[in-house]
């Protein structure tokens, strides 16, 4: 295969977008939350993953944390991967890590993007589906599962465990 026979190749492989969030908790275990002022609906601290500067998933979840709620923290373990199909786009894979436990001091420090965000707000787990339906809210119900239960990190598809 000639070097111009392998760039054909890697150009016409299927694409697949990235992104990381973290889930970031209070001292009574609710989940914070943020609300994009660019599509309907709630979801966590997070975004796309800027392969084009080589940055990893756990570098673009801590990133686009800094950057969202201006609380640059360290991502602890993966909770779960998400393989996420898409009618209007190619599919994601969410890679989704622990924020771990926020105290007063840090919650007090949240700063929001105003380019991107409207709000945040902290919420009970039971209550998250109000506020995360479908795919996101089975893949953070999934992620909180896996920090409960101490198992390894999750494989989701569409927000599903793989059997």
């Amino acid at each position: 295969m000639t070097t111009n026979d392998y760039a054909t190749y890697i150009a016409g492989l299927p694409k697949v977008l990235a992104g990381a969030a973290c889930i970031f908790r209070d001292a009574q275990g609710r989940v914070l939350i943020v609300e994009p002022n660019y599509r309907e609906g709630w979801t966590l601290p997070g975004g796309t993953i800027e392969s084009s500067d080589g940055e990893t998933p756990r570098q673009a979840a801590r990133r686009e944390s800094a950057e969202e709620i201006g609380l640059d923290l360290e991502p602890g373990r993966l909770l779960a991967v998400d393989w996420t199909r898409g009618s209007a786009r190619p599919p994601i894979v969410a890679y989704v890590y622990d924020g771990g436990v926020l105290d007063e001091e840090q919650l007090k420090a949240v700063r929001l993007q105003e380019e991107e965000l409207l709000s945040w707000k902290l919420v009970a787990p039971p209550e998250l589906g109000t506020y995360l339906p479908g795919g996101l809210g089975r893949r953070v119900g999934a992620a909180l599962g896996v920090l409960e239960s101490g198992a390894g990190a999750a494989e989701l598809e569409d927000g599903s465990p793989v059997a």
